[in-house]
């Protein structure tokens, strides 16, 4: 559910790199470590066609 949420909350800010850090940083911070494999993969795929967000993959890396 939290996920969803998330993945949600993520698209919708994705047009200002700043607070799409943000957001994923609260996120990475509630999510479980499944969870948190599932938005890297998402995110992989999310960021494919939007580069300025790629740099922020590296959150998920670091938890």
């Amino acid at each position: 559910m939290i996920y969803d949420y998330t993945k949600n909350v993520l698209e919708k800010v994705s047009f200002d790199v700043q607070l799409f850090m943000k957001e994923l940083k609260k996120a990475v911070r509630n999510l479980l470590p499944y969870e948190l494999e599932h938005l890297k993969n998402w995110l992989l795929y999310f960021t494919s066609e939007k580069p300025e967000l790629r740099q922020c993959i590296h959150i998920v890396d670091t938890y």
